[in-house]
């Protein structure tokens, strides 16, 4: 991908700032690619303890999809059960494996694990990496980014050049406020979180295949497996009357006894203690020019449902495949304009999700608490009410006004048969090749090795004439080489030219797409996302699309 005026010009392609989970995974994912890419990190070692340990179905997917999502769930616990508590009371279980995903299991490792196994993977692939210096300036012109490196308080500077930058350094982000994108966090008052990973002895199970949440007077607590042997116990609650310090263990085991109902529960060998207090924001933009954030170094997240991590490894891959195409000379400029809008918008969304769920479960008092503990009786799933939402998993995340999106089929007409629509996530469904049962997934994501590959669903809606029609729409597509159509036939067999054909006589994958009946072409992002939606027998609208996302 390198010519030789880039190699003499840019000391990487990309440059990410921040070798945490999202940088990390930023810089595996350009690799990926085939792109050159630089972590700069400040701290010289791997942290010692574990923040964020756990990875739901929409990341891992995402994972996946970049050959990452293996290596990490070998040293992970596949978790299937959410067991809640209000007051004591137990309300019904939430099964979060019960979800369409290839990976329907939540992993539960450690944020230093995670790290260690990208680091390998990331080295594997060619990465480079610098540790020990502090980005104190950025400046930009129209061929790239120049990224200014202090090694110490009053150490020496060394100038970097890049063609595009990745922040991805935290919530205490250095590159954030130079790019004027910064913002006040809002606070939550006489709120504390104490938590500790340790060793742990009760009567419950030690299997590490669930979850355990406990709403109790005045605050919240939850018990999770950690990579190892080992729980992490959490308690936000009420402050008062709590010293401004991290707790002992004696005093967390203290807890841990009253709220869980064990007075035999135990704990040992602490690996952490700690405590902290709550804030949260959203950055006003995740891109400026030719640099752009992801994570927590836009924004500044609240422990409910352990959605951050997870929310800043969409925005790893998502920048990643963008950077990429447009390396590649395969995009135009609206693919990368589009990640601020997606990510930037989801971000805020998640954000106003988290600090309401925040409150319900740590500003409850009497009354509501009277009225949760009846409810728990009765409602199922209250325990994801109280959380916020009801899609743990992500797998909902959508970007609705996306600057790529393009829906033809989303009219009165089809209100009957609504399938997913552009911004979606594209649904994962049954289909048989050659008489053995597979699935689309893996003709969705990065299909025949094309790493930044778009695919072109093709569904005959059942209809013995949709083949001349699908036909067109394959030869629409073929100016644009990373565009790799796949015929989707629930009626006769149709041959376009070597096309692979993806048999749904049962109707499994025009079902997910809501496509029963209707010949339609669903053009799907390298993320997996649906970009365009259209009528089989108007291919001009496919290329008009074409046209005006990619470089020709």
């Amino acid at each position: 991908m390198q010519s030789e005026a880039t190699t003499a010009s840019y000391d990487a392609e990309v440059i990410v700032v921040g070798a945490g989970p999202v940088g990390l995974t930023t810089g595996c994912a350009l690799r990926h690619h085939g792109v050159d890419c630089l972590i700069l990190e400040e701290r010289t070692e791997v942290r010692a303890y574990s923040r964020a340990n756990n990875l739901w179905a929409r990341p891992q997917e995402l994972l996946a999809s970049v050959g990452l999502r293996d290596a990490i769930a070998e040293r992970a616990y596949p978790v299937r059960l959410v067991n809640f508590f209000m007051n004591g009371t137990p309300t019904t279980p939430i099964r979060i494996d019960d979800v369409t995903s290839p990976h329907p299991q939540v992993l539960y490792s450690g944020q230093d694990v995670i790290e260690t196994t990208l680091i390998e993977i990331y080295e594997g692939r060619g990465g480079r990496m610098q540790r020990g210096g502090k980005v104190v300036s950025v400046a930009q012109d129209g061929d790239g980014v120049t990224v200014t490196v202090r090694r110490s308080d009053d150490g020496p500077e060394e100038r970097l050049r890049c063609r595009y930058l990745v922040a991805a350094d935290g919530a205490k982000s250095t590159v954030r406020p130079l790019l004027d994108l910064d913002f006040e966090p809002e606070r939550f008052e006489g709120r504390m979180n104490r938590q500790v990973d340790a060793k742990l002895s009760w009567r419950r199970s030690l299997e590490p295949d669930q979850l355990w949440f406990f709403y109790y007077e005045r605050g919240f607590c939850g018990v999770m497996p950690v990579w190892g042997g080992y729980h992490r116990l959490f308690f936000l609650a009420d402050d008062a009357g709590v010293p401004d310090r991290d707790p002992t263990l004696d005093e967390i085991q203290a807890v841990a006894r009253e709220v869980t109902g064990d007075e035999t529960l135990t704990l040992s060998d602490p690996q952490w203690l700690t405590h902290s207090r709550f804030q949260y924001g959203v950055s006003p933009g995740y891109a400026r020019g030719r640099v752009f954030l992801a994570g927590d170094a836009g924004h500044l997240s609240l422990p409910i449902g352990g959605q951050g991590m997870n929310a800043g490894l969409h925005d790893a891959v998502e920048i990643a495949w963008r950077l990429a195409a447009v390396l590649r000379g395969q995009a135009a400029s609206v693919v990368l304009e589009s990640y601020d809008a997606e990510r930037g918008g989801e971000h805020a969304r998640l954000s106003a999700q988290q600090a309401k769920g925040f409150r319900r479960t740590v500003y409850r008092g009497p009354i509501t608490d009277m009225a949760l503990g009846l409810a728990a009786k009765v409602v199922p799933g209250i325990g994801a009410l109280l959380q916020g939402t009801d899609d743990l998993q992500q797998l909902s995340v959508s970007y609705p006004k996306s600057p790529l999106n393009e829906d033809h089929l989303s009219g009165v007409t089809h209100l009957l048969q609504r399938g997913p629509g552009a911004g979606e996530r594209a649904p994962e469904a049954e289909v048989t090749v050659d008489g053995r049962t597979t699935s689309l997934f893996p003709f969705i994501y990065n299909p025949d090795s094309v790493t930044t590959g778009w695919t072109l669903l093709c569904f005959d809606g059942r209809s013995t004439e949709a083949g001349a029609s699908l036909r067109a729409a394959v030869e629409a597509v073929a100016p644009w080489g990373w565009v790799r159509p796949r015929l989707v036939l629930a009626g006769p067999v149709s041959e376009a030219g070597g096309v692979p054909v993806l048999s749904d006589l049962d109707g499994k994958a025009h079902g997910a797409y809501g496509l029963e009946g209707q010949s339609a072409l669903v053009l799907v992002r390298p993320d997996g996302h649906i970009a365009y939606r259209g009528a089989a027998d108007r291919p001009e609208r496919l290329t008009a699309y074409c046209r005006r996302t990619f470089m020709t």
